[in-house]
């Protein structure tokens, strides 16, 4: 139990870098001597220290070097997920527990990353360093889940998202705008965007809503925006036109970038647009993506299988006619009160 304690205080530290490092996984450290904490880290940002960096600074800053050297010796250190073994943008973090020769290392999961996937456990048992490995694996797997898919399956974690009336209407029939969710579920909406990516519309939905598919409404970094338009036919007036954040327009016409406008061309696109597109966001390190709409889109990715998670908002109030909403066939993992509005989590059942 003592090692799941520290596990989870891991893998705590780890969530205070969502939204940051993509498409690196999000990791956690804790430093243990005589049952007592003496640093803990995290990776902060994409380029920066990686978690077991700052979780041994911690300890030299708080102790000093001669005391921290000597408590180090005698540590555990907890990590969330295997330490690298390779050079990246920063060096490899396996050498750093050894060079302070660590007595024993605890792993929530193995890194499937190429470069490291069980090296940088070889290295530490090689050291002679204890290793024990699989402590709170499925905790792990699935706070860096984004990463694993898109290590695993060569794309991102793909998230769908919505809201329906009471009696199950998406939108309006004709190019009227209607709000379906009340604000507090426009927050959360907001929240999630400085936690994935990318957010992706169709053309209809940019036309008719003109959304500027930023987080306005919670502290944090926009996602990209990502939008499909084909015939290149949304006025460059629109909000998705301005300088807030990287817009990539997926069409048949052109590849070009204008300032923070990437157009990207891309053939046939009326066949297979789920896949193509999750496969060029792979190609740009896209980690994970939010499908905003509208019907067609969804329908088109909920068609091909490939999404791993829906959050569909229902609201209270009902409408006399309209587009109706999506259907979708997953596991219901979670739902929760939003205000006035219901939210429901789907998992891929696959």
């Amino acid at each position: 139990m003592t090692d799941e304690l520290y596990m989870q205080r891991c893998l705590e530290l780890a969530s205070l870098g969502m939204g940051n490092v993509s498409p690196n996984p999000m990791v956690g450290c804790v430093i243990v001597s005589e049952g007592k904490i003496i640093g803990e880290g995290y990776h902060e940002k994409i380029g920066e220290a990686h978690a077991e960096v700052n979780a041994v600074k911690a300890v030299f800053d708080k102790y000093g070097a001669e005391s921290a050297a000597l408590l180090l010796k005698n540590a555990t250190a907890y990590v969330s997920l295997e330490p690298c073994a390779h050079f990246g943008k920063t060096p490899p973090c396996a050498d750093l527990l050894i060079r302070h020769q660590l007595k024993r290392v605890v792993i929530g999961n193995r890194d499937p990353f190429e470069a490291v996937d069980g090296k940088g456990i070889e290295k530490l048992k090689n050291a002679g360093i204890e290793v024990s490995s699989g402590i709170l694996e499925k905790e792990s797997s699935w706070l860096n889940r984004r990463f694993f898919t898109r290590i695993l399956q060569k794309r991102p974690y793909i998230i769908l998202k919505w809201a329906r009336t009471a009696n199950g209407f998406f939108a309006p029939v004709g190019d009227e705008q209607r709000w379906i969710s009340r604000p507090l579920a426009k927050r959360l909406v907001h929240k999630w965007r400085t936690e994935e990516d990318a957010v992706l519309v169709g053309k209809r939905t940019a036309l008719v809503d003109n959304p500027q598919l930023n987080a306005r409404e919670w502290p944090g970094r926009n996602p990209i925006r990502l939008l499909i338009d084909r015939n290149l036919e949304i006025p460059s007036e629109h909000y998705l036109y301005n300088n807030e954040a990287k817009t990539i327009i997926f069409n048949e016409i052109k590849t070009d970038v204008v300032d923070n406008i990437h157009f990207v061309q891309m053939e046939d696109m009326q066949y297979y647009l789920p896949q193509k597109i999750a496969f060029q966001l792979y190609l740009m390190d896209i980690q994970s993506v939010i499908i905003d709409g509208g019907a067609q889109l969804l329908n088109q990715f909920i068609t091909a299988g490939l999404w791993d998670e829906a959050r569909v908002f229902t609201s209270a109030v009902s409408w006399a006619d309209g587009m109706l909403s999506p259907q979708i066939n997953g596991m219901i993992t979670e739902v929760q009160q939003i205000g006035k509005d219901q939210l429901s989590i789907y998992q891929n059942k696959r």
